[in-house]
């Protein structure tokens, strides 16, 4: 999720775990344990394109890491906060301020390996990076706690907060159920075989949804609104086969291969060559010059080919809003 977000659960489970001992110093440490986990995108910021995407949410993430990391972050708060915490509840408050951050994160179309060094990435797709329907309940409750020194009532309120938003992730997997049933329903009955499909929420909503749908040959890519009357469409996308023998045996291919977990096409433009992850959706919906939200271009230099990250402009991501605002309210 993204960090503000993180934030705000941060705080709400360090006052959970320790707002009757801290007060408000709460807001200190859990804002501090909600953001180290995403410190790895500054790593990233050391190391080409797909490195930084392969190392993201990976060890920082770990749950192995948490119990290592735990005691010392809670003996460093302790001491801190001689007299008001113990290194126990301090090394509680530690361990689940950093686990929730990752279970969250299970929960986006990204995913997270929670079990690292184990490869998967667990991915649950039921919400998008940014929903303030998630955060808004937090950010209510974490605002009553600022203004209350009851301790009774302050854990009154963040409890009251943590389940409505829990209650929003829970009704999302629903949704998802749903909607995947929906699509399958459609693949069913215009005779369609696959081997895989994927759903996932669009940007800021559990109202419009996205499938992509692997056959043999081809990609088909999809959407779904609950307020939808028409049936359901797919659109074709060939993977391109042939294009990508060209990248056979490139490291950046093979990880970038990785890292997308084989949802992906490859697409050629003024003569150089395009990655292009399927899971995080498109930014146009023309079959013939597809325009994908996470795109990296092959360049071919002296040293060999490099990869580099296609930009995105603040008009494209202002069209992809506009589109899918229209496209919730139904076909």
């Amino acid at each position: 999720m993204d960090s503000f977000t993180q934030i705000v659960l941060g705080i709400a489970v360090a006052e959970v775990c320790a707002g009757k001992k801290l007060k408000n110093r709460t807001f200190i440490y859990g804002a501090i344990l909600g953001t180290l986990p995403d410190l790895d995108v500054i790593v990233g910021l050391f190391l080409n394109p797909v490195d930084a995407i392969l190392i993201h949410r990976g060890i920082s993430h770990s749950l192995f890491l948490f119990l290592l990391i735990s005691p010392i972050f809670g003996w460093l708060i302790s001491k801190l906060e001689k007299g008001k915490i113990s290194f126990f509840s301090a090394t509680n408050m530690a361990f689940w301020g950093l686990l929730t951050h990752v279970l969250l994160d299970m929960f986006t179309s990204w995913g997270t390996q929670i079990l690292w060094p184990l490869e998967p990435r667990l991915a649950l797709k039921t919400i998008f990076v940014i929903d303030p329907l998630y955060t808004i309940p937090l950010i209510v409750a974490l605002v009553f706690v600022w203004k209350t020194k009851n301790t009774t009532l302050r854990n009154k309120y963040i409890i009251r907060g943590l389940i409505i938003s829990s209650f929003y992730l829970l009704l999302s997997c629903f949704i998802k159920l749903y909607t995947l049933s929906q699509f399958e329903k459609a693949l069913k009955n215009q005779g369609i075989q696959y081997s895989k499909i994927i759903v996932k929420p669009t940007a800021f909503n559990l109202i419009l949804w996205n499938a992509n749908v692997a056959t043999s040959d081809n990609y088909l890519l999809s959407d779904y609104s609950l307020l939808d009357t028409q049936p359901i469409s797919f659109v074709v996308y060939n993977k391109n086969k042939i294009l990508e023998k060209q990248l056979l045996g490139n490291s950046d291919f093979e990880k970038l291969k990785k890292a997308s977990e084989g949802w992906y096409i490859i697409s050629k433009k003024d003569g150089d060559l395009y990655f292009n992850d399927l899971r995080f959706g498109l930014l146009n919906d023309n079959p013939t010059n597809p325009q994908f939200a996470f795109s990296y271009q092959f360049i071919q230099n002296p040293a060999g080919i490099h990869v580099i990250e296609v930009p995105k402009s603040k008009r494209d991501g202002k069209k992809l809003l506009q589109k899918i605002f229209t496209r919730l309210k139904g076909n």
